[in-house]
């Protein structure tokens, strides 16, 4: 007889708080049969058997040859693993679920709330590691360094973890509370509700109910919320406010720019394709400001957003703005690129008096040009734009040094010049700067201004290099001075020890 099953038998009896007479019962046979059976001096027949398997729920195999014990302990354990993994993909699938019933606003008040909860539980983490650090060197500071260091270090990889645990229970716990189950729970008088009116209406009407009832309100007047979480949601909700009413602004005076230059842009018809580009760009621009203005101040207002024309606005200004920027790729492929334009340039004449230590700054070596003449003095020409004027300094300190500059005292006339360029096709590369300078003066006054600009320059080099040497001396002292310091934290820990 197969000892196993005997043993087997009365667990499952006992285990089920039967007698030998109620197994019987159950079975359809007498108590004697089931103490033979237990006693293992008779063996049941096969349909007892599967009846037995059936009623307790086990395998055939098992009630013959295992113990029937060790058999439940791993089918439980691998239910409780199953639930489990259950669970937790059952939380994430409720708060999906819970998301997709919230409106926009529900959820920004949710996750305010969740970063709050997190960002109190993180100081108190913080509180209760400072405090564990302190406790820590008061029991184990007699220890040398580095075993100190290697024991704290593992005390609080797993005081870390086990913050970072309790954190994450606490804020499911706190929203499983507050959200999930209410979820469920609106979601269940919603549902009774929907039945109730299906009753009564038509079948028409059911269909516009049925779009209805999945707009479920999370967390209505009813129901209690933190105010403290309110208050501080209701600040912060203020202040994006003000900064996105203060871009507002902003994007309306951006706006009011775009049609001014939409106005201005027409002084350029001659252009052709680049015209119509550029009036295509500028518009679509407008369009896509004023989408933006409209989300601005919807928000801040509590406004209602006409989404679909919204998008459908965006889409086609981005179109359109993208056509625009091809046909002003195409218009400029038919501009003509003029350098160094001779009508756009005049010539502005100075003289200076020769000096011992006069020096003229020569900007670009490459715009000034050193021409020997009879003139004693220094007669100097500036070749600069029609529309600009030349200005010229000699108080440079201790230094006699001649500076010259130029600005534009008509920018209108200037604007009209670089419009008619641009209709006649032509982009003329030409800033407000001086284009050249000619230097007229004796062979000796131009030997002498060379001599002097390079003095000039050798100073200047001099200064770098005895900055440069200063900076490397503090360089020196810095890198010293956090040897010492070092050297002064190594002795204090070294001297805190050895008192410990």
């Amino acid at each position: 007889m197969n000892n196993q099953f005997s043993e087997n038998l009365k667990k499952i009896r006992k285990e089920n708080n039967l007698s030998q007479e109620q197994l019987a019962d159950c079975l359809g046979v007498s108590r004697q049969a089931i103490s033979k059976w237990e006693s293992g001096s008779a063996y049941p027949e096969m349909d007892k058997i599967i009846a037995l398997c059936d009623k307790f729920n086990v395998n055939i195999d098992d009630l013959l040859h295992k113990d029937i014990k060790e058999v439940k302990g791993e089918e439980e354990s691998k239910k409780k693993i199953n639930n489990i993994v259950e669970d937790f993909l059952g939380f994430i699938t409720n708060t999906i679920n819970l998301f997709s019933s919230m409106s926009f606003k529900s959820k920004v008040k949710c996750l305010f709330e969740q970063v709050i909860i997190a960002v109190l539980l993180f100081l108190m983490s913080l509180i209760v590691s400072s405090v564990f650090k302190t406790l820590f060197s008061s029991l184990f500071g007699f220890l040398p360094f580095k075993a100190y260091s290697f024991i704290y270090g593992v005390f609080n990889a797993v005081l870390v973890i086990a913050l970072l645990v309790t954190a994450i229970i606490i804020m499911s716990h706190i929203f499983k509370t507050r959200y999930l189950d209410y979820y469920d729970k609106v979601k269940e008088e919603a549902t009774k509700s929907c039945d109730d009116k299906n009753e009564e209406v038509t079948k028409d009407e059911k269909v516009n109910f049925k779009k209805v009832e999945n707009k479920i309100v999370i967390r209505d007047p009813k129901h209690s919320e933190y105010k403290f979480v309110n208050a501080l949601f209701k600040i912060i909700v203020g202040i994006i406010k003000f900064f996105l009413l203060c871009f507002g602004l902003f994007v309306a005076f951006m706006l009011v720019f775009l049609f001014g230059v939409f106005i201005i842009s027409f002084l350029l018809y001659k252009t052709g394709f680049f015209f119509i580009g550029l009036i295509m760009t500028i518009l679509s621009s407008a369009v896509i400001t004023i989408v933006i203005l409209l989300l601005i101040i919807n928000f801040v207002f509590n406004r209602k957003n006409n989404k679909k024309k919204m998008i459908w606005s965006f889409i086609l200004a981005l179109i359109v703005f993208g056509i625009g920027c091809g046909f002003i790729s195409v218009g400029t492929l038919s501009f003509d690129i003029v350098d160094n334009n001779s009508e756009m340039v005049k010539v502005v004449t100075k003289e200076y008096d020769m000096e011992e230590d006069l020096i003229f700054n020569p900007y670009d070596n490459r715009k000034i040009e050193y021409i020997e003449a009879d003139n004693n003095n220094i007669k100097v020409e500036y070749l600069v734009n029609k529309y600009c004027m030349v200005d010229d300094d000699t108080n440079h300190g201790d230094e006699n040094i001649i500076t010259a500059w130029s600005y534009c005292n008509n920018p209108m006339k200037y604007a009209r010049e670089v419009i008619r360029n641009i209709n006649d096709k032509k982009i003329i590369s030409l800033d407000n700067d001086i284009v050249k300078i000619n230097v007229y003066t004796t062979k000796e006054n131009i030997d002498k201004l060379n001599a002097n600009w390079d003095n000039h320059l050798k100073k200047i080099e001099s200064r770098e290099e005895e900055m440069q040497t200063y900076e490397n001396r503090m360089d020196d002292l810095e890198e010293e001075n956090a040897a010492l310091r070092k050297k002064v934290n190594d002795l204090e820990s070294e001297l805190e020890n050895t008192n410990n």
